[in-house]
């Protein structure tokens, strides 16, 4: 089992910034990469950024350029950065542990974003 614990979320205005961690516990030697996705009211949940572990990262075309997504082995944790925020990006911002079989996510933390 994996746990994901999501952290980082909150009411900012547009243009603002925030960053979103996701810190792994548990059977983490199965990971392979980890992603954020989200959803807004109405909407299908969508793939925001996504990061191979030794390899590759890829965005959503919304949020290239504004948001940057890294990992930190040594606490386990994958961090959202998110600049330039839109009233567009507010949603649930879930995290994703990728594994061989079903992913494990997590219990999401809203992004408001309101002037």
């Amino acid at each position: 089992q994996v746990q994901l614990v999501e952290s980082g979320g909150g009411l900012v205005q547009p243009g603002g910034s925030l960053r979103l961690s996701c810190a792994a516990s548990g059977s983490i030697f199965s990971i392979y990469a980890m992603g954020w996705f989200r959803q807004a009211p109405g909407k299908q949940r969508e793939l925001v950024a996504r990061i191979i572990f030794g390899g590759n990262t890829n965005y959503a075309d919304s949020v290239k350029g504004r948001f940057t997504i890294s990992r930190d082995n040594a606490k386990n944790t994958v961090y959202l950065q998110m600049n330039s925020l839109k009233l567009e990006d507010t949603a649930v911002y879930y995290c994703r542990a990728d594994r061989v079989g079903t992913p494990y996510w997590g219990q999401g933390t809203q992004v408001t974003v309101s002037s």
